[in-house]
């Protein structure tokens, strides 16, 4: 009898809704890593029918398993769409980003090397004005051209100190990371934990909509004991741009008010995240 296929390294997990051109490109990062023991989870938050086939066009071309979890358009839900992933997740070690995140090709590599028993890593990214978004090819990003701060000025990127991002080596990404006077919290663009720590506390809370819901959940984290470590000029992605029709007012003061109550209650667990029940 075939033997089953071992269970991947670590699971990546982002959203995405109606963008196409921009998941292709991430798919295509997660296709040129330097490793291939993953699998790649698209929680798509209801998007149409042409992410569906621009994914299954792009599954034959990637050496990794990528699987398309999809739920029904209901308003932003993002955090129902990663719960939703992780119960999916085959792996013990999860890596979270966007939709609009193209990973340089050690951004998964590196990430499994600085995994730590009780620490979650806070990854950076670096971000892309739209002009150079949209000329980033998927040669640019299959030749890694595409990370290369000199190929990226000259097609609109401003000059920036945090260009260094780019340029810094593992030696100086190091440094920097342990010099710099930015937090270790959760960041949505990449970040990553340990499947069980996740689980612990609940995984999202689904009730918040846009702004800070990553946040909210890092600080969840942290409130168990799981500390954050800096690895964000280690870990890369170029984040393109785009509109965010789905941010309101609303949901960002409702979100600061959540947040309030985690860090002042010292939550550890949500009774609206992948379980709906109060905490154990």
């Amino acid at each position: 009898m075939p033997q089953p296929a071992p269970a991947p390294v670590a699971s990546v997990v982002f959203t995405t809704y109606n963008q196409p051109d921009w998941l292709e490109k991430v798919l295509v990062g997660f296709g040129t890593q330097d490793r291939t023991d993953f699998e790649v989870l698209v929680a798509d938050d209801g998007s149409r029918d042409d992410t569906r086939e621009r994914i299954e066009a792009l599954r034959g071309q990637l050496p990794v398993e990528v699987r398309h979890l999809w739920q029904a358009d209901d308003g932003f839900r993002k955090c129902e769409a990663l719960n939703m992933a992780i119960r999916a997740s085959r792996a013990d070690y999860v890596l979270f980003t966007d939709g609009d995140c193209i990973p340089r090709a050690d951004f998964v590599s590196t990430h499994l090397r600085l995994r730590e028993p009780g620490r979650f890593l806070s990854g950076g990214y670096h971000k892309l004005p739209m002009d150079t978004s949209k000329a980033i090819s998927l040669d640019d990003i299959r030749s890694g051209r595409c990370f290369d701060a000199a190929w990226l000025r000259k097609r609109g990127m401003p000059a920036s100190r945090r260009n260094v991002k780019l340029t810094a080596g593992p030696k100086l990404g190091a440094l920097l990371d342990a010099i710099s006077p930015a937090r270790a919290s959760w960041n949505g663009h990449s970040a990553s934990a340990w499947k069980r720590d996740i689980v612990a506390i609940n995984g999202f809370d689904e009730r918040m909509k846009y702004g800070g819901q990553d946040r909210e959940f890092g600080e969840r984290l942290e409130n168990a004991g799981i500390r954050g470590k800096r690895i964000r000029h280690r870990a890369i992605v170029l984040h393109l741009d785009h509109p965010r029709g789905y941010a309101t007012q609303d949901s960002i003061d409702f979100n600061r008010g959540l947040r309030a109550d985690t860090r002042r209650l010292r939550r550890t667990w949500t009774e609206f995240g992948i379980e709906k029940r109060a905490a154990p």
